[in-house]
């Protein structure tokens, strides 16, 4: 049996860890979606050197282990944990973001771009204004897939001391010497945040599905 003294005694604690890995998220989520467009509009750009660069960044970032980025950022970037860490969500998750606009992008008609030229637009102002709206919406279940990924991946501000749901973890359990009952509330509230969002974007999947 749980023993349920454990989340009644340190509620404020798993509490306060909740809402760090709500808040480290939600700027990742937005800075890394930020980032990953610039990245994606890079790769598929008519410029030898902006395709290389996005291309070396989606290929470096995406094979190295979250956990290594994180880990750099504290150590040379000489930040907080909870700034550390959510860098280092925001650079890591950015990569897999920008894979996923791009592929967005490639499947809007070519002739949607062209139609946009012929009106006056620049490459830029086209690409803002009509292509990557239409991108965005193709790819809003992708990047629902990443933000709970993202979630989930914000466990690891704990090796950072950065204040969050797992990090509060360890200290209740390092306090309380009860591990295995401490990390299966953990995970409670883990469920709390992804269940919800792995709902949302299957609803979204199919209304999506359904207005093709």
């Amino acid at each position: 049996m749980l023993d349920f003294s454990i989340l009644t005694n340190n509620m404020d604690s798993f509490l306060e860890g909740l809402k760090i890995t709500i808040i480290a998220s939600l700027i990742a989520l937005f800075c890394s979606f930020i980032l990953g467009t610039l990245i994606a509009v890079m790769r598929i750009a008519p410029f030898r050197l902006l395709n290389w660069l996005g291309s070396a960044y989606v290929e470096f970032i995406r094979n190295i282990p979250v956990l290594v980025i994180v880990f750099f950022t504290y150590l040379a970037g000489n930040f907080d944990g909870l700034v550390a860490g959510t860098i280092g969500l925001t650079v890591y998750t950015a990569a897999f973001i920008a894979e996923a606009i791009r592929a967005g992008i490639m499947s809007v008609p070519k002739g949607q771009m062209e139609a946009a030229r012929s009106t006056g637009l620049s490459y830029g102002q086209a690409m803002i204004t009509v292509i990557l709206p239409q991108a965005i919406k193709i790819v809003i279940p992708p990047l629902g897939n990443q933000f709970i990924n993202l979630v989930k991946n914000s466990s690891l501000l704990a090796v950072v001391a950065g204040g969050d749901l797992m990090y509060q973890g360890d200290l209740i359990s390092a306090k309380t010497y009860v591990t295995f009952d401490t990390y299966i509330f953990v995970a409670l509230f883990y469920l709390i945040l992804t269940i919800p969002l792995s709902f949302g974007v299957g609803f979204l999947e199919k209304r999506m599905a359904r207005s093709n």
